[in-house]
This record gives C-alpha cells, structure tokens and sequence, in this order.
C-alpha cells in the first residue's frame, strides 16, 4: 500500500510542477517577450480579427471561383483547404497518378488565369506546403499574379508590383529559406491600398 501511496503522491508533484507550473511558466515567459506570436500571430483589422500571418487561407467565392482581384495562395491539402484541425500534406509521392493529374490541373488553371504559359508556373502555385497551411507564396508567384490583380483592381502594374516588393521578406536571420510574400497581408495591403 505505501508503494502505491508513494507512486500516487509522485504522479500528483509531476502532474502539478510539469503539467501546470510549467504550463504557466512558458505562457508567462510567452506573453512577456513575444505577446503576439504567444496569441497566434492574429492579423486584425478594424477590431476583427481576419487571419493569422501564420495560417494561408483561400480567396474565392463561394463557389470556389478564385477571386482575380487578389492573389492567390499555395494549395492546400489540410481537410477542406487552410483547416487548422485537421492539418496534413497529401502524402502522395510524386509518381503517384492523382498527384501528377492534381498538378497537371493546377498548372492549366494557374496558366489560363494568370494569361501565362504553363511552364512558367512556379511550383508553389501547384503543389500544397508539408501543413497544407503554409500562409507564404514565392516572390515568382506573386509577380506572376500581377497583372491579373492590377487588372481586376483598376491600379497599375506598376503599383501592384511595388506592394509585392515592399510586402516580401527575406531569408530567415538573412540566409535560411527563401525570399516569401504572405498573402493575406498582401491582400490586405491592397485593400488598404483602395481605400
């Protein structure tokens, strides 16, 4: 019995220092040096939240027409497209026939949308990120989608081509990864930018 007592009054400490002080450590330490990223790097506008710079989402209407007046994002392959919950790549290796015909697909509408010639279509526009959320496109993407949003917009190419330079950021700590632009807040820069 006082092996069990002992393993119990052991179980609850952890339970308390690990599971809660910890907890509360961390959120604490959380919200003192990185308050926006410790609440989901939430983007909000006029007191609405409508995003996180973390999560991409879609742009199209309601029935899932892409929308020409703003850019588009990666696809996605987490449940419905950009489902926090249920957040996963497709797992199809790239010989795999639904794979090949999905990118196939992708490229003749990224292409017919864009006015472009399907070679000239990055891979970012046809395959979905490892989360299926990846809220970034690349830089070639993006300026692949300006004249179209000019267009549907009414501004300038060279306008648009502007807010996609000063939206872009660089390398991780100035040499991990690639240049990205975030979508959303591109979109919404070109929103603001209307107004």
């Amino acid at each position: 019995m006082r092996i069990h007592l002992v393993a119990l009054r052991a179980m609850i400490l952890a339970t308390v220092v690990l599971g809660v002080g910890y907890t509360a450590l961390i959120t604490g330490v959380g919200q003192l040096v990185l308050p926006a990223q410790a609440n989901g790097s939430l983007i909000e506008r006029d007191g609405e939240v409508v995003g996180s710079s973390l999560i991409g989402q879609s742009f199209v209407d309601a029935d899932g027409v892409a929308l020409p007046e703003y850019f588009q994002s990666r696809p996605s392959a987490a449940g419905d497209g950009y489902d926090g919950g249920a957040s996963s790549g497709s797992n199809l290796g790239p010989e795999n026939e639904d794979l090949v015909a999905a990118i196939e697909e992708r490229r003749a509408a990224v292409a017919e949308r864009d006015g472009v010639d399907p070679a000239d279509v990055p891979a970012d526009a046809l395959t979905a990120s490892a989360s299926g959320l990846d809220p970034h496109i690349s830089p070639a993407y993006a300026l692949l989608q300006v004249d179209r949003v000019a267009e549907a917009r009414g501004i300038s190419v060279e306008r648009v081509t502007e807010l996609v330079e000063t939206t872009m950021q660089g390398r991780g700590l100035g040499y991990l990864g690639e240049s990205t632009v975030n979508v959303l807040e591109l979109n919404l820069a070109l929103d603001e930018l209307e107004e």
